[in-house]
C-alpha cells in the first residue's frame, strides 16, 4: 500500500511554556524546598493566623466544641464524615457563617490546636486533627464544596415533634424551628415561615403553597463513593459515576418525600386550618340563612299578595253580590211598590163609588187603566199618594188633572171618561 502526501508539513515552531497557577505554585514550593505535604499544610495555615492574640469581635459566637475528645480523635482519613463547622468551633452558627467568621475561627482553631504549638508544650501529638481543621477551612471556604457539606449537615436538623399538643401556642413554638432549619435548602427566598395564632389565612395558605411546592437545592454529592483517579479502568469509573448519580436521585427522592409528609402532617394539625375552615363553614351557613331567609321572605309576601288580592277579589264579589241582591230586593220593592201603587190608583175610583155615576163604572176602569199605562214609576206613586185618603170629589179632581196632562203630553189618547 502507498502514500502519497496532499501537501508538505509547515516549519516547526518552538514556543515557551510556562506553568502558571496556585496548584504548580504550591507544587514548586514543595519541592525547592523538600516539604511534605503535611509540612507544607502547617505552614500555609500559620501564614492565616495573624494577630492572632488580639480579642476578636465574634469570639462571642465560637464555641468551645473543638475541645471535645471524640471529635479531637476523629480519624482524619475519614474527614468527611466529621462535623467540618465542629472542627473550627462555629457549631452555632453553621451555615450562617460568614467567610470572614470561618477566616477568623480557623486563626483561633490553628492558634490552639496547631502541632508545633502542642509539641513545645508537651502535648499529644494532635497533628491528624490539625488536617481535619486544614480541611474544614479548605471546604467552608469554597461556595460549591461548602453547599454539598451543608446538603448533609445533620447537625443542623432539627428533630420534628411528635405527639399531641395541649396548648395552641406549643404547636408553633414546637414546629417553627423545623421549618427555619429547613428553610436553608430553598432555591427561592425569602422563605415564608410557619407564624403564629394572629396570623391571616392568606398567609397561612401562603406558607403551605410554598412548602408543598418546596424548590430544594440539597444534592447529596457529600455522600458520593469516591471516584478513582486511576482512569486505566474507565468501566469502573463510569460504574462508581452511575452508582452516584442513582444514589443521589434515591436520596433526593426520598427526602422530597419527607419533606412533603412533614408538611402534610404539619397541615392537618394546623389549628389555624380548623379555625378557617370552621369560620368558612359558618359563613356558609350564614349565607345560607340569608339565602332562604330571603326566599322564606319573598314566599311570605307571595303568600301575603296572594292572600291580599283574593281577599279583595272576595270582596269585590261579595260586594257585586250584595248589589245585585241590593238591586234585585231594590226592583222586588220597586215592583211590589209599583203593583200597590196601580192597586191604589185602580180601587181609588171603585172606593169613592165611582165619583157618584156608577153607570159609567166601566169607561171610568178603561180609562184608568190607559192613565196607569201611561204613569212612569214617580209619577204613580205620586197620583197614588194624592189619592190616599181623598173623597170622591178630590179623587176625580186629581184624575182629571193627571189625565188633561198626559193627553197633553201625548202619553195617552182615547180616553172616554176623563176626556
Amino acid at each position: 500500500m502507498s502514500f502519497t502526501a496532499g501537501a508538505s508539513y509547515s516549519a516547526a515552531i518552538k514556543r515557551p511554556i510556562e506553568p502558571v497557577g496556585p496548584y504548580f505554585l504550591a507544587h514548586a514550593t514543595r519541592t525547592l524546598k523538600g516539604h511534605s505535604w503535611s509540612e507544607y499544610e502547617q505552614i500555609e495555615a500559620s501564614k492565616n493566623v495573624v494577630n492572632v492574640e488580639e480579642k476578636d469581635s465574634d469570639e462571642a459566637l465560637f464555641d468551645e466544641s473543638i475541645s471535645d475528645p471524640e471529635l479531637l480523635s476523629h480519624d482524619p482519613r475519614d474527614w468527611k464524615t466529621c462535623d467540618l463547622y465542629a472542627a473550627l468551633g462555629l457549631s452555632k452558627l453553621r451555615v450562617n457563617a460568614t467567610p470572614e467568621q470561618i477566616v477568623k475561627a480557623h486563626r483561633k482553631a490553628v492558634l490552639q490546636h496547631h502541632p508545633d504549638k502542642k509539641s513545645s508544650a508537651g502535648g499529644l501529638d494532635q497533628d491528624g486533627f490539625f488536617k481535619i481543621i486544614q480541611k474544614a477551612y479548605e471546604t467552608l471556604l469554597d461556595p460549591s464544596k461548602r453547599r454539598q457539606f451543608d446538603s448533609v449537615d445533620e447537625a443542623a436538623d432539627v428533630t420534628p415533634p411528635t405527639g399531641k399538643f395541649t396548648v395552641e401556642e406549643e404547636f408553633y413554638s414546637a414546629w417553627a424551628p423545623v421549618f427555619v432549619a429547613e428553610s436553608r435548602f430553598s432555591n427561592k427566598q425569602p422563605v415564608p415561615q410557619l407564624g403564629d395564632a394572629n396570623s391571616t389565612k392568606d398567609e397561612v395558605d401562603s406558607f403551605y403553597k410554598f412548602w408543598n411546592n418546596f424548590d430544594s437545592w440539597r444534592s447529596f454529592e457529600w455522600l458520593d463513593e469516591d471516584v478513582p483517579d486511576d482512569t486505566s479502568n474507565r468501566d469502573h469509573k463510569r460504574y462508581i459515576e452511575k452508582k452516584n448519580n442513582n444514589s443521589r436521585k434515591k436520596k433526593k427522592n426520598d427526602d422530597n418525600k419527607r419533606l412533603s409528609d412533614l408538611v402534610k402532617k404539619v397541615q392537618s394539625d394546623d389549628p389555624r386550618i380548623k379555625k378557617f375552615k370552621d369560620e368558612e363553614k359558618a359563613e356558609k351557613a350564614r349565607k345560607k340563612w340569608e339565602r332562604e331567609a330571603g326566599s322564606r321572605k319573598a314566599e311570605e309576601e307571595a303568600k301575603a299578595k296572594a292572600e291580599a288580592e283574593a281577599k279583595a277579589k272576595a270582596d269585590v264579589e261579595a260586594a257585586a253580590k250584595a248589589g245585585k241582591e241590593d238591586a234585585k230586593k231594590a226592583k222586588e220593592a220597586a215592583k211590589n211598590a209599583k203593583k200597590k201603587n196601580k192597586r191604589a190608583v185602580r180601587s181609588a175610583a171603585k172606593d169613592n163609588d165611582y165619583f157618584g155615576d156608577a153607570s159609567k163604572a166601566a169607561a171610568i176602569d178603561a180609562d184608568i187603566d190607559l192613565l196607569i199605562e201611561s204613569f212612569d214609576d214617580v209619577l204613580l206613586g205620586e197620583i197614588a199618594a194624592k189619592l190616599k185618603g181623598a173623597n170622591a170629589d178630590a179623587a176625580k179632581v186629581i184624575f182629571v188633572e193627571v189625565a188633561a196632562k198626559q193627553t197633553a203630553d201625548k202619553k195617552v189618547s182615547s180616553l172616554t171618561y176623563f176626556k
